[in-house]
Formats: C-alpha cells, sequence, structure tokens
C-alpha cells in the first residue's frame, strides 16, 4: 500500500524511534517515498546501520544517534516532530526471560520517557508498536482487541504496560496516541543472525545453507504471520485518522490468517528451491517447546478495518513470495 494512495501531507515530520531496525526502517523508506521530512532515533542496539545507509543522503533525512533511556535525547528527537512512530524497543521473549531488567528500562522507562517528550512538544500524536503477547494465555481466538489474558514474560508484560501508560497520558495530559499490536511481522530488512532472530528469516537462512530449520516443538503452533507492508500501511493510516473513535485505544495488526510452523516451513522450501532446487531436500528437526510463548495466534482485524479502513494486501503467501526473493538478493 503505497502512503501517497493513503494522501498523506509531504509538509510533516515524523520521527521513527528505532529507525533504524527492521520495521523502522521500513517506515522511514516508506515516508521518504513520500517526500516526509524524516528524523531516525536508534542508539543501534538492534538497529542495523546498513538498513538506512541508502537514507543518509537524503536531505529530508536526519539520523539522531541515541537512546530512548535518555530523556534528553527524547526531547531533542522530538523538537520539529510533527507525529511519531515509535518503534524502539528489545523485543524478544526469551531475551526478556534471559534478561528482565534491561528488557524493561527499554521498553517501559524508556517508552515513558518518549510520552513525556510528546507531552512536552508540538507532537499530534504518538503511534506506537504495542505486541500481541499482550494477549497473554487467553485462549479465545480470534484475539480481538478488548480481551486479554495474563501475560507469559516479561516481554509481554513491558508491552502491556506500554498500553497503560500511554491510556493514562491520555487521561491525564490529553496526549493523543494509538498502540499497534503486531502479529509476527515478516520482510525485508529482518535480520536472519543472532540468539533470538525471528523465526522466518533464521529458517530462510538455514535453508539457504542446506541446514536443517529447528521448529520448537511438533510444528504445530500457528500464528497470524504478517506481511511488514500491511504494517506500514496500519502505522499511516494511524497517523491520518481524524476519527475520534479511532484514537486513543489499540489494534490488532495482522492478516487474520494462521499458519502452522510445519506449514511455514514447507512454504518456504517451495519459494527458495525455485532458485535452489536442493532446499527442497532439507529435512526438518524438532526441538523442546520455548517457555512463555503462546500456543496459537490468530488476529481479529475487524476494529482497524471499521475504525481505520485497513485492508491488509499481503497473505502469508504473498508475503514470503517478497520476503524470500529480497533475503535471496541480499543474504
Amino acid at each position: 500500500m503505497s502512503i501517497k494512495k493513503l494522501n498523506f501531507d509531504k509538509n510533516q515530520h515524523v520521527l521513527v524511534t528505532g529507525g533504524a531496525g527492521f520495521i523502522g526502517s521500513n517506515l522511514c523508506e516508506a515516508l521518504l517515498e513520500n517526500g516526509n521530512h524524516v528524523t531516525c532515533l536508534d542508539n543501534f542496539a538492534t538497529g542495523k546501520r546498513e538498513n538506512i545507509a541508502p537514507l543518509l543522503n537524503n536531505s529530508k533525512f536526519s539520523l539522531i544517534e541515541g537512546d530512548i533511556r535518555n530523556l534528553e535525547d527524547c526531547n531533542k528527537a522530538c523538537a520539529e516532530a510533527d507525529y511519531v512512530l515509535h518503534q524502539a524497543a528489545l523485543g524478544s521473549v526469551p531475551r526478556s526471560i534471559k534478561d528482565p531488567i534491561t528488557s524493561n528500562d527499554v521498553n517501559v522507562a524508556g517508552f515513558l520517557n518518549m510520552l513525556v517528550a510528546v507531552r512536552d512538544s508540538n507532537v499530534k500524536r504518538l503511534v506506537y508498536a504495542a505486541s500481541s503477547s499482550t494477549y497473554g494465555d487467553s485462549e479465545k481466538m480470534p484475539k480481538v482487541e478488548e480481551v486479554i489474558g495474563k501475560p507469559l514474560s516479561p516481554y509481554a508484560i513491558t508491552k502491556y504496560v506500554n498500553e497503560l501508560y500511554a491510556d493514562i497520558f491520555n487521561k491525564t495530559y490529553g496526549l493523543e496516541s494509538i498502540g499497534l499490536r503486531y502479529f509476527n511481522v515478516f520482510g525485508r530488512k529482518q535480520d536472519p543472525n543472532g540468539a533470538y532472530a525471528a523465526v522466518i528469516p533464521k529458517f530462510v537462512m538455514q535453508l539457504m545453507k542446506h541446514e536443517s530449520p529447528v521448529i520448537n516443538g511438533d510444528g504445530s503452533y500457528s500464528r497470524d504471520f504478517t506481511y511488514i507492508d500491511n504494517v506500514v500501511e496500519m502505522n499511516i493510516r494511524s497517523l491520518l485518522t481524524d476519527n475520534k473513535k479511532a484514537v486513543n485505544t489499540v489494534y490488532n495488526v495482522a492478516f487474520g490468517e494462521r499458519t502452522n510452523l510445519n506449514e511455514l516451513v514447507d512454504l518456504l522450501k517451495k519459494y527458495l528451491s525455485k532458485f535452489d532446487k536442493e532446499i527442497a531436500k532439507v529435512p526438518v528437526q524438532y526441538g523442546p517447546e520455548r517457555p512463555g510463548d503462546v500456543p496459537h495466534s490468530l488476529a481479529s482485524i475487524e476494529k482497524a478495518k471499521k475504525l481505520l479502513g485497513y485492508n491488509p494486501q499481503y497473505n502469508i503467501v504473498s508475503g514470503l513470495k517478497e520476503a524470500v526473493h529480497w533475503y535471496w538478493e541480499n543474504l
């Protein structure tokens, strides 16, 4: 979905925190293609310089190397912004289990700093990355925004606290915000390396090396995998809406279909084998289930459709075709 089709004003200045990360860099790129002024705030803890390297020569792009845990950096970054897309966070359920203190410092204290900086500036609206992990142990399917369970990891707690803080800042200070509960986002620029790499790029890299991907559990766990362009669309729609009923709330960002891990590997092998036939023969291994993992995840996107006009263009098949092609060209 092109931003141009959504009529986003070129004169707007948008701050993207975590702008060198996977989602953030795609947002920066889309906004610049639309002619917007973009500021990226990133400390490169997980963001990659190569993600924004092509943007550095654009006169409408500026980079602030800073940390959301530092209020001064947040204030500096918000100074000229009309809108803020807050993507900066320390992701990964396993990482939060291993190191809950750092996850809390970044995701809670850092988020609070951003709320204060937005409150004290002329920012019109904050759109922030929430998470489907907030649904926790709720067994209701599909997931609807108003029904959540108890969190299953420190990471999930931090993302739910973000929603609570955003609500309080609206009620107390009148700050406008929208939270986007991302469901397993994938696509170009997603890092396949590291201990906490997301499943799709990790499996792609392993298959390209003819290494067996390891599925945690028996492969029956399922996810609502969501292509990056759907996420870009939702962020821009959240900035654009003038429907008062559509702000100061949260939305699921997904396609509304679920795919289990066995099906996912089959699809990846199918599309990658078009580049290398040997990939179709790579066997799969199975390992223990991961602590804190939610067994199944499927989003209802009716709220986003109704209030924001959300119309995701990429399902798992069309999204994986795009992603696999990008990885083959870039890994």
